[in-house]
């Protein structure tokens, strides 16, 4: 079984969930969002997004391809680009993060490891744009698939709760926090992407 992680590009977008291409709930303010719901333009809004973050900060996600099949995706920015991130109590995210805005593995394709291959991905490229932190909020009432995340997805795959809240915590994945976590990102990634192309370097921020 093949696995890839391809940075997200407009040129992938359709790879990702069509609920998932037209979704704007992150990349825009409650207000604007509905108002692109009812114009008819979120699949538009969220090109617009994807293709202002990449020109101005760089990769702001990864598609998960397993056998050439696209199964899943991940989305992050810094807070600055995601509106959508001072709505929440336990908002803001510390001015030392990016935020891990959401992810999704396909049925089927699920319980195979792939989350917490997405978030060492996340991690590894991170570190290497010399960021120190992943924060996501939680949603700790999770039943199905939705913008936010499981809560206790998050906390099993690493991340401590900085912000308690009954609905949305806010957690936090310390990237520098252990040279032996940046070491376990890197094994894992070298066993489960060895066949992966490296990327080109990114530019200076």
């Amino acid at each position: 079984m093949g696995r890839r992680l391809v940075p997200l590009t407009l040129d992938n977008l359709q790879d990702l969930p069509q609920r998932c291409r037209s979704c704007v709930f992150w990349e825009l303010d409650p207000v604007s969002g509905e108002a692109a719901v009812k114009a008819g333009t979120p699949g538009l809004e969220k090109e617009s997004w994807i293709s202002a973050v990449l020109l101005d900060w760089g990769s702001c996600g990864r598609v998960v391809y397993v056998d050439d099949v696209p199964v899943g995706f991940v989305l992050y920015a810094p807070p600055a680009y995601v509106p959508r991130s001072m709505a929440f109590p336990t908002s803001p995210v510390s001015p030392d993060a990016v935020q891990l805005m959401t992810a999704f593995v396909m049925p089927g394709y699920q319980g195979q490891g792939l989350g917490r291959v997405m978030v060492q991905t996340v991690a590894k490229d991170l570190l290497r744009r010399g960021f120190k932190a992943i924060e996501a909020f939680g949603d700790a009432r999770w039943q199905e698939p939705a913008c936010l995340l499981p809560a206790d997805h998050l906390l099993a795959v690493g991340f401590k709760t900085v912000r308690p809240h009954p609905s949305h915590p806010r957690l936090r994945l310390d990237l520098r926090s252990t040279l032996s976590w940046k070491e376990d990102v890197e094994l894992a990634l070298d066993r489960l992407l060895g066949a992966v192309q490296k990327e080109p370097a990114l530019r200076p921020l």
